[in-house]
């Protein structure tokens, strides 16, 4: 007999109707009712995860690929585990879903001491917590599911940060009208008098600036503009950008792509192609300690216009209630009509000899290098992996996936299974350190459940390194235990075939690339590093930090 169509399914062709095809997450008793419906879907497919905090990491890996993203959690012990990975989503502007499994409306009326509550009858605790880290969120009943689920969806659409929905278990299975329309997120349109004024501000401003470079960063890319700034950059010879977070936003072959800025800890060639110029346009930018040596930026308001999501700053002037997309498209039109002075011209590479023998954090960034290629997916977990990173010259259509805001250590592995979920034919590669990965190993025993191969790469230099550079080099707070990584994914996944290297040389690693080239299993491989070998942007990073968490 066919079941009748309910809110469950309601709320499942609409993540369907958003692009969400993947519902992370962990079975709990509070949301088993509406796990059924998922099963039945002919759309969207469960995703089980091994904990909660990683069902979370690899929603928000899945939403940077796909475009957004959802996980399911039972209440309180469920959501709580993965509060972190969605506050990470918030900080860095990924549109997650967390939908909660909740107990039935009566035992919550009746204010009954249920589990998996603080036992005091109050069953809005979590969802006031949550209310910090999502941009919208509705507790669920039979009456406003529709509208409520519509109206956080569209929320979390158009501002590009997670949503928060509580149902419970009665609610889920309560009779529904299938909808008739798509759920659209229509930007609003701006007041034609504050596009004028921007217009005219910018203008004036750039045409008194003979000198121009544009540096964009990961709001660009969450609000989809990299085709119209890839397209710009085609159109107009202008020295450009990224910060680290923003890394992949451009064709970084582009002859007049000139690097990744990170201020004083910058090239001098990038720094002086960024900062000295009459006019930087920026265009998405978080100035955070991380990216920027402590804030050591040198790019004053009088010399800066500024594009953020609402609003745009030309000189100390802001235009609000416009949007990224009309502030850039503004700006891209002005460019083609104004000339300006040519950037400069890159330095030549100079060639030096990078020794061969055993492995270093230079050689191990140059080896990578070599055998990246078009298409690529390119995790790299905070720390020596994510600042390594930085240095990487880009081929065309690699998307690299970074948490430098947030910086919670152990998200890139299981937002590897989330982005390898959304992209099955792309190629994953994922750098995490030895320390990194001891916090959410076990999703490598999903990625062969589901018959996935990325190709991992654990830099094991015996210890959070990172933390030793920043403070306390030879405290034992910041050693972990030794494991035996090879041996790892055989013991996460009994039926899971999975192929496993311990590299101490350059030339071993070569070898083993050589072969990944089309990876046909997970392949994991242990990169043996000096302990206190840094990358040099980390070098220069740790000592700000450090400074500046002593002031």
């Amino acid at each position: 007999m066919k079941t009748l169509y309910s809110i469950a399914d309601y709320l499942l062709d609409r993540l369907a109707g958003c692009g969400i095809n993947h519902l992370f997450g962990v079975p709990g008793d509070y949301n088993l009712q509406f796990l059924d419906h998922v099963i039945e879907h002919p759309e969207v497919r469960w995703v089980g995860c091994a904990n909660e905090l990683n069902a979370a990491y690899a929603a928000d890996g899945y939403a940077r690929v796909a475009g957004a993203g959802a996980l399911l959690t039972t209440f309180g012990v469920g959501e709580l585990s993965a509060i972190n990975g969605i506050a990470g989503s918030y900080a860095e502007f990924v549109p997650v879903l967390h939908i909660v499994g909740a107990p039935c409306q009566g035992a919550q009326r009746k204010r009954e001491l249920m589990h998996h509550t603080l036992g005091d009858g109050d069953f809005q605790h979590f969802y006031r917590m949550s209310q910090s880290v999502t941009v919208a969120s509705a507790i669920l009943d039979e009456q406003n599911a529709c509208h409520e689920i519509d109206r956080v969806l569209r929320e979390m659409l158009t501002e590009r940060r997670p949503g928060y929905l509580m149902l419970p278990a009665d609610v889920a299975r309560s009779p529904a009208t299938p909808f008739a329309n798509a759920l659209t997120v229509t930007p609003s349109e701006p007041d034609s008098s504050v596009v004028a004024a921007f217009r005219y501000h910018a203008r004036q401003r750039l045409m008194n600036s003979p000198r121009v470079a544009l540096l964009a960063d990961f709001l660009a890319l969450r609000f989809g503009l990299q085709p119209v700034l890839q397209r710009w950059m085609a159109e107009t010879p202008m020295a450009h950008a990224t910060l680290l977070m923003g890394k992949g936003l451009f064709d970084e072959q582009h002859p007049h792509f000139v690097g990744t800025y990170s201020a004083s800890a910058s090239s001098e060639y990038v720094r002086q192609a960024i900062e000295d110029v009459d006019m930087t346009l920026c265009v998405g930018t978080r100035f955070i300690d991380t990216l920027t040596a402590g804030f050591s930026q040198q790019l004053p308001q009088e010399r800066t216009i500024d594009v953020q999501p609402h609003a745009s700053r030309v000189g100390n002037t802001w235009f609000s209630g416009l949007s990224m997309e009309q502030a850039v498209t503004t700006l891209r039109e002005l460019c083609l009509e104004l000339s300006f002075s040519p950037p400069p011209d890159r330095p030549p590479v100079a060639r030096t000899r990078v020794e061969k023998g055993p492995l270093t954090q230079e050689n191990f960034w140059h080896t990578l290098q070599k055998y990246l290629v078009p298409g690529d997916i390119v995790l790299a977990d905070q720390g020596t992996a994510a600042f390594g990173a930085a240095s990487l010259s880009l081929p065309a259509g690699v998307d690299v996936l970074v948490q430098p805001l947030w910086g919670s250590i152990g998200y890139s592995l299981p937002a590897a299974f989330g982005a390898q979920t959304a992209a099955p034919d792309r190629r994953v590669i994922l750098i995490t350190g030895d320390g990194a990965a001891q916090l959410t190993i076990q999703e490598l025993g999903s990625m062969m459940r589901d018959g996935q191969a990325p190709i991992v790469l654990v830099l094991n230099n015996d210890g959070y390194t990172v933390e030793r550079a920043i403070h306390g080099e030879n405290q034992r707070y910041n050693d972990i235990a030794n494991w035996n990584w090879t041996q790892v994914p055989h013991a996460l996944n009994a039926q899971g075939q999975a192929e496993c290297w311990r590299v101490t040389q350059a030339v071993q690693l070569d070898e083993v690339l050589e072969r990944l080239k089309y990876p046909q299993r997970l392949s994991l491989i242990e990169v043996m590093l000096p302990k206190a070998d840094l990358p040099d942007l980390l070098r220069t990073l740790t000592r700000s930090l450090e400074a500046h968490n002593g002031a």
